[in-house]
């Protein structure tokens, strides 16, 4: 549990956007958590699509996770037995209402790396915090969040939003956890579109808290789990001994 581990949340500065979607330059994208564009070029103006599925039962076009408040939202990765990864970014998407494409109205990404799930006792923060701005960069996907039959719909851009891990975080093989919040300028709060695939209600093993941390409880839609989408930028390589062993035979079937 993340009990005691929060800081008082702080006056966070206004990063302007100044890196290309979707990640940080010179990191190439070594981790995806999962997609949300959903159609291609036949939304408002030949925009993407990412449509929430209401022939399905599905309600939530997206997930409160405004910064400074107690609202959190948190997923996993997973790095194999025998590799290292470099951080050097994340990616992270959300949307404000009514929000134009361009400037950004996103001005804030605050999120913290764990070594396992952020309700377990035990877990500990290897990386980041939630008073301070780590935004790089933040510019519209190119992707509207609409529901079904609202393909006209344009009040809804899912934003890229880019953070930087400095100093790059090196992880070995686990399961590692990142909760995160973002915020913007609009009157509306700042949502987080879900893992969107056609056909398919369940989409991951994503969490929210509503109290700050103190407690964590499925994501989920209509009943049904929905995982948030993310990319990890940087380095992926297999370790010394993989290289070195019938592991690296393994490796390149992985």
């Amino acid at each position: 549990m993340r009990t005691g581990l929060r800081t008082t949340f702080g006056v966070l500065a206004i990063v302007a956007a100044s890196v290309p979607w979707p990640g940080a330059a010179g990191a190439g994208v070594i981790y995806d958590n999962g997609p949300f564009v959903t159609h291609y070029g036949t939304g408002a103006g030949g925009a993407n699509e990412s449509m929430l599925q209401t022939g399905l039962g599905l309600t939530a076009y997206g997930f409160v996770h405004d910064a400074g408040t107690i609202d959190e939202i948190a997923d996993d990765f997973t790095i194999p037995e025998g590799w290292e990864w470099t951080i050097e970014a994340l990616t992270f998407f959300a949307y404000e209402l009514n929000a134009p494409t361009e400037p950004t109205t996103l001005t804030t990404l605050c999120f913290m790396v764990l070594d396992g799930p952020p309700d377990t006792p035990g877990t500990h923060i290897i990386f980041g915090d939630f008073h301070t701005n780590r935004l790089s960069s933040s510019v519209w996907t190119g992707c509207y969040r609409v529901g079904q039959g609202q393909s006209e719909s344009d009040d809804r851009p899912v934003m890229a939003n880019v953070g930087a891990v400095d100093p790059p975080l090196m992880l070995v093989g686990g399961t590692y956890w990142i909760i995160w919040q973002t915020w913007g300028t609009q009157v509306s709060r700042a949502y987080a579109p879900p893992i969107t695939i056609l056909g398919q209600t369940d989409t991951g093993n994503g969490l929210v808290t509503e109290d700050g941390g103190y407690t964590y409880i499925p994501a989920t839609d209509n009943h049904h789990q929905q995982g948030f989408p993310f990319l990890v930028h940087g380095t992926a390589l297999d370790t010394p001994v993989e290289r070195a062993s019938w592991g690296a035979v393994k490796a390149l079937f992985r």
